[in-house]
């Protein structure tokens, strides 16, 4: 645990109860004298260090010692277009998506597309919180949603295109937006649309899951 989310991180004093109190302190087994790290909501580009000044039984007491802005990001930037598939397919893989640096993911309605997945992005939001405060990152990841491909490429036009073709994407390659399809692949009318740009696949003889492209292709850009 790199940081834990607080509201009322860059108080002077804080105190901890609950499920974080039995976290701290049944489980990372943190005593008097200990340092730990803390972000708010609200402010979460400050990093605040705490000194645990008393353990309580069902309460922490900590006393804030410092706090600086402290901006934890990938190097690089990109942006995944994905087309929408089942939710638990992507909560599996956010928390890696999360860590390895990806800084915005649009979700877009295709024509193979189920249309009963339903997105819930506060959900998504609270396993992102997990994986920063674990990892150390400092910003969310950015959720949006589009009503199909045209529209995204519309506002998007300089998106790369992931797909089964010749083209086998470069280890030096640096882009930042690409686009995967859901299961079974972008449609006929999609195909079309798309082949005005720039379309690429991995160098696997695997057929990859959606979500396994997702990830394949941002590690490969962003690591």
């Amino acid at each position: 645990m790199i940081y834990t989310f607080h509201d009322e991180a860059g108080e002077k004093t804080i105190h901890v109860k609950g499920e974080l109190y039995k976290y701290l302190v049944k489980v990372r087994r943190h005593v008097q004298g200990d340092e730990l790290c803390f972000r708010s909501r609200k402010d979460i580009k400050n990093l605040h260090k705490y000194r645990v000044q008393s353990v309580e039984s069902r309460s922490l007491e900590l006393l804030l010692t410092s706090s600086h802005v402290k901006e934890v990001k990938s190097k690089k930037s990109l942006h995944v277009a994905w087309c929408i598939i089942d939710s638990k397919s992507i909560e599996k893989v956010l928390p890696s998506l999360c860590e390895i640096g990806v800084e915005r993911i649009s979700f877009i309605s295709c024509d193979r597309s189920q249309r009963n997945f339903k997105l819930d992005f506060k959900r998504f939001e609270r396993i992102l919180e997990a994986s920063m405060q674990q990892s150390g990152r400092s910003s969310y990841i950015e959720f949006n949603t589009y009503k199909n491909i045209k529209e995204f490429i519309t506002e998007f036009p300089d998106t790369k295109v992931f797909d089964f073709c010749d083209n086998t994407l470069d280890d030096s390659s640096d882009f930042k937006r690409v686009l995967v399809g859901c299961e079974g692949g972008f449609s006929r009318n999609e195909k079309e649309f798309l082949s005005k740009l720039e379309v690429f696949r991995l160098d696997t003889p695997m057929v990859l899951r959606s979500e396994s492209a997702v990830m394949a292709v941002a590690s490969k850009i962003l690591l």
